[in-house]
């Protein structure tokens, strides 16, 4: 089936992500590079717990804001569920609910986003815990700021696939698209997920 082929909700295939050789290439080469994100957040989590004890200190005292970062995961968790009714959607042909869902998507990641900003500015005007404090601050600022980055990205990566296709419409060409960066959000909201347990709650127990 040609990606450019007028579809129907009946002729869209089951799987439109990977109907054609350009989707499966997109597919296969999706998962080559999250496997190198992999390896950079196995990286940073590796340093962290090593620096996590260092002898030149490690988190002060009551540093972390647990009810913050409780409601920032709770955001970013439901922020997985509603792209999942997005690509629901998709595989069903409905583009406006696939839209919509996406744009929940943006505004939960966005007030995720925001959390953390304010969760950083908290930590440096409130408790004076920079990045250059000891390297405990080093390597806590150095991976969940990276995951913030990969949430940035991932927020642009979907609103740009939302406004170039707003009258385009759902096609063979732009599923892909849309599938992987579905998965993308779903990567770096596993990621949070180990970062909430071994920088969070492993934090407040010690």
């Amino acid at each position: 089936m040609h990606a450019e082929e007028k579809l129907t909700a009946e002729t869209f295939p089951e799987s439109p992500e990977k109907a054609t050789l350009e989707g499966k290439n997109k597919f296969v080469g999706f998962w080559l590079f999250l496997g190198g994100e992999t390896v950079l957040f196995a990286s940073l989590f590796a340093t962290f717990l090593s620096l996590r004890q260092s002898p030149k200190g490690g988190p002060p005292e009551d540093l972390f804001e647990l009810p913050i970062v409780f409601i920032a995961t709770m955001l970013l968790l439901t922020s997985s569920l509603t792209s999942v009714y997005a690509m629901y959607h998709m595989k069903n042909f409905n583009f406006k609910q696939m839209q919509l869902w996406l744009g929940i998507t943006v505004l939960l990641g966005a007030a995720f986003l925001g959390l953390e900003i304010y969760e950083f500015n908290h930590y440096v005007h409130e408790k004076e815990f920079t990045i250059t404090t000891n390297a405990f601050g080093s390597a806590f600022y150095t991976l969940v700021g990276t995951h913030g980055a990969h949430v940035t990205f991932g927020l642009f990566w979907i609103t740009t696939l939302i406004i170039r296709n707003w009258k385009r419409g759902l096609s063979l060409y732009n599923a892909p698209k849309y599938y992987v960066a579905s998965l993308y959000w779903h990567f770096i909201d596993v990621v949070w997920v180990f970062i909430f347990t071994v920088v969070y709650l492993m934090g407040m127990v010690g």
